[in-house]
């Protein structure tokens, strides 16, 4: 077992960093964490740790800077492999490791272009954002969660880019649980386990937070 010298370069509002505590919570990690101020004046240690992006999260493992959260969620599986997050089996490893790339490329991005739109820009952003959802919903299936009945990989990068999804809501004018109802299931079920709702980001001071960003964007 290695030594569990833990420092998260953190921002309260990164649904980024949202994913990598859920991660160190399912293993049992304990870490410490340093806030950012990334819309003000970002650390030198930040900017040190991570100078390609300068971007959280960043976790620290015995003063060895490790970036990019679904990279970070993958080394804190390999490093402390009881309880792994990812599936035993190298098939559904490659099905985890697809998905996660769906993930990574689409959600985000589509959410934000919710928000940082208007009129028929709008709606094409919200109609793009529900096919998406749609999709995922459909590699879920019936299952409790996408790597079957057990709560893993990718629900745990997932689940943590939801906490953003009330503002899309707002802003888009729809509701997840109409559009997609077995993902908004999805989503209350992730948030029953400890791991998850004691890192999740209060979905109104995201919204709030969104709505800053509006601002400084001159969408408002």
């Amino acid at each position: 077992m290695p030594t569990e010298d833990l420092l998260l370069l953190d921002f309260w509002v990164s649904p980024f960093s949202t994913r990598v505590k859920i991660a160190l919570a399912e293993k049992g990690l304990s870490y410490e964490t340093q806030e950012e101020d990334l819309l003000g004046g970002k650390s030198d240690l930040l900017l040190k740790s991570n100078p390609l992006y300068a971007k959280v999260p960043v976790l620290l493992h015995n003063g060895k800077p490790i970036v990019e959260s679904t990279n970070i969620v993958y080394y804190i599986d390999e490093t402390w492999p009881s309880h792994q997050l990812l599936p035993a089996c190298s098939y559904g490893r490659s099905r985890a490791r697809f998905w996660v790339d769906f993930i990574d490329k689409k959600v985000f991005d589509a959410g934000s272009n919710i928000w940082k739109s208007k009129g028929e820009e709008l709606e094409a952003a919200t109609n793009d954002f529900i096919d998406i959802l749609k999709k995922l919903e459909g590699a879920m299936g019936n299952k409790d969660y996408f790597g079957g009945e057990k709560f893993g990989f990718v629900d745990i990068i997932l689940i943590g880019l939801t906490t953003w999804f009330y503002a899309y809501e707002k802003y888009g004018g729809f509701k997840i649980e109409k559009e997609c109802p077995k993902f908004a299931a999805w989503i209350k079920r992730c948030k029953e386990r400890d791991s998850v709702a004691k890192n999740y980001i209060d979905p109104q001071r995201a919204y709030e937070f969104v709505g800053v960003l509006r601002k400084m964007h001159g969408v408002e």
